[in-house]
């Protein structure tokens, strides 16, 4: 809680970078909301990406069932397993390579990985991509709009 403000004004550099890059519709109405950081920070599922002690990414990372991940179409996911989720991904553009770092970290905790971005966020297609990560369709989030689903290849899962 004592990093809130820097991880909301991560969020509003975020922001302001998806809009100037095309994509002005996925984070609309002030999301995310500080109270809903608020609540990832209680439940344990908000963290940072620090360099030299300065935080310059952060992201929320569950390791829970996504509802809006029940029903996926034009395509399916790997596998049924239990799987890590990686959300919320955001970056102050002074550090490169925080979503390989975020990937890095979670991949330690969880073999199985999903993640979702905008069909207009090519930035993130392109990092969730290059990060080892195969799409698996489209799945819609709680207001109705759709994402792209990804998830990362479970080695444990293909033998």
């Amino acid at each position: 809680m004592d990093d809130l403000d820097r991880v909301m004004e991560i969020y509003a550099v975020a922001k302001r970078y998806m809009d100037e890059k095309g994509n002005p519709t996925q984070w609309v109405d002030g999301y995310p909301q500080r109270d809903l950081i608020e609540e990832d920070i209680a439940r344990g599922e908000s963290y940072v990406a620090l360099e030299d002690g300065a935080i310059h990414g952060v992201f929320m990372f569950m390791q829970r069932t996504e509802p809006t991940y029940a029903v996926i179409e034009d395509g399916a996911w790997q596998n049924d397993l239990p799987y890590g989720t990686i959300h919320r991904v955001a970056s102050d553009g002074q550090c490169r390579g925080v979503f390989d770092t975020i990937v890095a970290y979670c991949s330690k905790v969880t073999e199985n990985l999903r993640v979702d971005t905008h069909q207009d966020n090519f930035p993130m297609q392109k990092a969730i991509e290059r990060g080892g990560f195969v799409r698996c369709g489209i799945i819609y989030v709680e207001d109705g709009t759709k994402r792209i689903a990804y998830q990362m290849p479970n080695q444990k899962a293909s033998r």
